[in-house]
This record gives C-alpha cells, sequence and structure tokens, in this order.
C-alpha cells in the first residue's frame, strides 16, 4: 500500500481506480488500525476527524468539499472505530455493522422525560444505510471473524455527546432504543455530513467495552482495533465497489 500522510489523511494511492471511499475515525489509533488492513490497489482514504458528534460532522463535511473542489469526489462515507456494547446482546469483541444510525441525546429535557429534536419541529435524529451495503459488509465482516455469524450483527448504533457512565443510563437508552447495539461518538456527525453532500453513509464499529458503568478493567481496546482492522481487510472490497449498485 502506498500511504500519504496530509493533515491527518491516511490515503492510499488511487491512481489506478476511480473509485473513492472516505473512511471517518475518531482518533488516529482507529484510523491505523483501519489502514492498515486495506489492500495495494483499494481507493480507500481514512481520516481522523476528532471526537465527538461536533468534529466528526465538522471534518467529514471538509472533507468531503475538499475532494468535489478537485474533482474527484467520494462515492460512499463510513464512520468506524471503537464503541461500547449494550451488554448481552452486544459482547466485547463483537462487530456492530449499523442498520440505523440514531442521535440519543439531540433534543429537550420535558416534564415527560426526553424528547428528541424531531418532537421539537426540528431536523432528524436517524440516518439509514442502504440496507444491501450493511448486509453484504455484515456478511464480510463475518467472514473475518473466522467463526459464527453471530459475533457480527446489524442494529441501530446510537451517537452520544457523553459516553453513558451508569446502569441506569444504559437501560434509559435501551428503553427509548430497544434496537440499539452500541454507542459510540461521531456516526451522527458523519451521517449528516454524507447526507449534506448526497451520499450513502455506512458505520462499523467493534466493541471494546459494554455499555454501563466506566469498568476500564474490563475495557479491550486493543482486541476492538484488531478486530476493526481484520473487518476492513475483508469489507474493503464491498466498499469499494459499492458504486455499481443500483
Amino acid at each position: 500500500m502506498v500511504v500519504q500522510v496530509q493533515e491527518g489523511l491516511l490515503t492510499t494511492d488511487t491512481r489506478h481506480t476511480n473509485t473513492r471511499v472516505l473512511v471517518a475515525t475518531a482518533v488516529p489509533a482507529e484510523r491505523d488500525a483501519v489502514a492498515r488492513a486495506l489492500p495495494p490497489s483499494e481507493a480507500i482514504d481514512v481520516l481522523a476527524v476528532g471526537v465527538g458528534p461536533a468534529a466528526a460532522a465538522a471534518g467529514t463535511a471538509t472533507a468531503l468539499a475538499r475532494a468535489e473542489a478537485t474533482g474527484h469526489p467520494y462515492g460512499l462515507v463510513v464512520s468506524a472505530g471503537i464503541g461500547g456494547g449494550f451488554a448481552p446482546d452486544a459482547p466485547v469483541g463483537s462487530l456492530i455493522v449499523a442498520d440505523e444510525i440514531t442521535v440519543a441525546d439531540l433534543g429537550a429535557e420535558t416534564p415527560d422525560g426526553f424528547a428528541p429534536v424531531t418532537e421539537l419541529g426540528f431536523g432528524a435524529i436517524t440516518h439509514r444505510p442502504p440496507p444491501a451495503l450493511v448486509r453484504e459488509t455484515a456478511d464480510a465482516c463475518a467472514a473475518a471473524t473466522g467463526t459464527d455469524t453471530g459475533t457480527v450483527q446489524t442494529g441501530t448504533v446510537l451517537t452520544v455527546s457523553t459516553v453513558t457512565g451508569s446502569a441506569d443510563r444504559a437501560a434509559e437508552l435501551r428503553r427509548r432504543h430497544p434496537r440499539a447495539l452500541a454507542e459510540a461518538m461521531e456516526g451522527f456527525g458523519v451521517a449528516e455530513a454524507a447526507a449534506l453532500h448526497g451520499l450513502p453513509v455506512l458505520e462499523i464499529r467493534a466493541v471494546s467495552n459494554p455499555v454501563g458503568p466506566r469498568d476500564r478493567a474490563a475495557w479491550r481496546i486493543g482486541d476492538a482495533l484488531a478486530a476493526l482492522s481484520d473487518a476492513f481487510g475483508k469489507c474493503a472490497p464491498v466498499l469499494r465497489s459499492w458504486n455499481t449498485h443500483d
């Protein structure tokens, strides 16, 4: 792989293909885990956009705009990294491919509880990746695990601005979002930027810790990064070829 470094961006050599995919991670460790798994000919750029939905949206939108300005626009945007999994459905070490990317804490507190921003008459709280892309990516990621497909699941990945740190908060999120399998901090921001540019979006998360009380001894960040790398080693061809789909 030919890797170029420019303002935090790792990009493979794209001289031999016209297909471009942007993978947005939060931090360089996630970026590097994805980049080292990509085959030499893959036209996939990997960018660490920062932590949280605001930084993710700004960094992704800037990268997309620059690509369009140079005449080499992206065709697909992927939010990727590690995250928390809701026990027992998404254990540590599992992979989640989002079929819904939902922001969990954008709204208002009311006497009756939390009201999402959509109930206030504004915006959106969910982006849905193309179902066929979700299915094909999950199948490819399952092949990467070398075990049964139960280690790879599809479902809702929540975006939060404040990471969950209590059992009560975890239970409340699951009550409001019964299909939620994981939480992270960037997916919805990346999806908003992609939507602004009319592009499909996907989110892939490797589970590094349970959602709930913060027990650092139970975190498996290294293992999750390795799982993320393995998954991209298998699903890169699916991402790269997505522009051939209707």
